[in-house]
């Protein structure tokens, strides 16, 4: 799996090795999900007013927040 930055390339991409075509594609697949392309490409699908967004941020930052917090209160 690699990040093209050279050779002018723009974007990701993965090498199939050996013709193995199959497990390029679930590296490609993984490597997206890492990104967080689809779930980009989901959020993007519609417009979303600002105050949508805005509300919508906040409340994802309240839930990481809590997870944070309950993983620190663990140790």
């Amino acid at each position: 799996m690699e990040e093209s930055t050279s050779h002018g390339k723009k974007g990701l991409f993965v090498r199939v090795t050996n013709g193995n075509l199959e497990g390029a594609l679930i590296r490609l697949k993984r490597l997206i999900n890492q990104e967080g392309l689809t779930r980009e490409l989901r959020r993007r699908r519609f417009y979303e007013k600002p105050t949508t967004r805005r509300r919508r941020e906040r409340a994802e930052a309240k839930i990481r927040w809590q997870r944070k917090k309950a993983s620190l209160e663990l140790w």
